[in-house]
């Protein structure tokens, strides 16, 4: 029996200030999610527990079977793959948001809020050629990466990702890094000065590098569980998993990574994909962003559409037995826009077949009834 595994980025949250004590889950119509179930959910429980960071990488790394002792500090190399890019073992990656700073020195947005999508791609383009020793790369909107020589000072040393620190002193946060690496200040001083020409509205736009990386290998998805894996995504820390574990990735052409994402072009391909694999996650990133901008709302009616558009369409038009869980990774609270360690919603159930009741008390859980026990 082949299996999917919705994967609904940032799904837990806390409650809503008026909304009577409910989450966006909660508060949301799913009626496929709640046929899956006969109007229940399953459980909910923390994916990353005690022992690994609330963010995607660790979380989606750890819900695909990969152990702790191979699950990378940062996330930069494996959004690299995703882009058909390697490094050598002399070399590092880190990740580097375009943000919005104020005229006090506060980083007021991690994701370059003001700029479209066109000036986005303008910013990055003046950031290219500051310094031979640095290859800058824009890989969508606000999200790019730097490509340089290892220096073991820069790997070493925090810095605070730009998500979970809106709001404060960007010099502050960027202090450790500039003072380990005057390639890295040098570079920094010269893209702010670039960067002037798009000021507006009282904010500025800076690169904030973060989450440095060297180069890793992590087992294959057969290896760990002797299965055919895919995956339907446009977030690069998924597509890149996927590759990095020898995995199948389909990008669907209108998918966004955001609340607008084409949903009935990734339920079109999760059904393609699942006619040749044992396995299949779908990744939707919208939730997560929706969060990290305090849109609750929003949150709510993306997780409505993928109840509607994907996780409807799979129970109709897929016709063999077919076990699906649909969960989160980490929570995003859309009061304060930061990840948590909380508890998600998993709902785990099957189409086609009749099963015996599931018990979700971990993740292993879900690994156990997605992967060994797949037929």
């Amino acid at each position: 029996m082949r299996s999917l595994l919705v994967l609904i980025d940032g799904l837990g949250d806390e409650p809503i200030p008026g909304w009577k004590g409910l989450t966006p889950f909660q508060r949301a119509q799913h009626n496929n999610i709640d046929k899956l179930l006969d109007g229940k959910v399953a459980a909910e429980i923390s994916i990353c527990e005690n022992d690994i960071i609330p963010e995607s990488c660790s979380c989606i790394l750890r819900l695909l079977g990969v152990k702790n002792n191979y699950i990378p500090k940062s996330r930069s190399y494996l959004e690299l793959l995703a882009h058909n890019r390697d490094i050598s073992e002399f070399e590092m990656v880190l990740r580097c948001n375009l943000v919005a700073v104020n005229e006090n020195n506060i980083m007021t947005a991690f994701n370059g809020t003001g700029l479209n999508i066109i000036e986005m791609q303008e910013a990055a383009a003046v950031c290219n050629d500051i310094l031979k020793e640095i290859e800058f790369i824009h890989l969508s909107e606000y999200r790019n990466l730097m490509i340089l020589n290892r220096e073991q000072q820069v790997l070493s040393c925090h810095v605070p990702p730009p998500h979970e620190n809106v709001g404060e002193n960007i010099y502050s946060l960027l202090t450790e890094l500039m003072q380990n690496s005057l390639a890295m200040k040098y570079f920094l001083e010269v893209a702010e000065q670039r960067l002037q020409k798009f000021s507006r509205n009282g904010l500025r736009y800076m690169l904030y590098p973060w989450g440095a990386a060297d180069r890793c290998v992590l087992p294959s998805f057969f290896e760990l569980h002797h299965l055919k894996g895919a995956a339907v995504c446009k977030a690069e820390i998924v597509a890149g998993i996927a590759t990095a574990l020898g995995m199948q990735v389909e990008i669907p052409a209108n998918a966004t990574g955001d609340i607008d994402t084409d949903i009935d072009a990734k339920a079109t391909a999760a059904l393609n994909l699942l006619q040749e694999n044992d396995f299949v996650i779908a990744h939707f990133n919208g939730s997560d962003e929706a969060s990290h901008r305090y849109d609750a709302e929003g949150k709510q009616h993306f997780i409505e559409k993928i109840d509607e558009h994907f996780l409807g369409r799979i129970m109709r038009e897929y016709h063999e037995p077919l076990k699906i869980v649909v969960c989160g990774d980490h929570v995003t609270s859309s009061v304060s826009g930061k990840h948590g360690r909380g508890a998600v919603p998993v709902v785990a159930g099957s189409i086609n077949c009749s099963m015996q009741d599931i018990n979700i008390n971990s993740y292993k859980d879900i690994l156990n009834f997605l992967m060994r026990e797949s037929d």
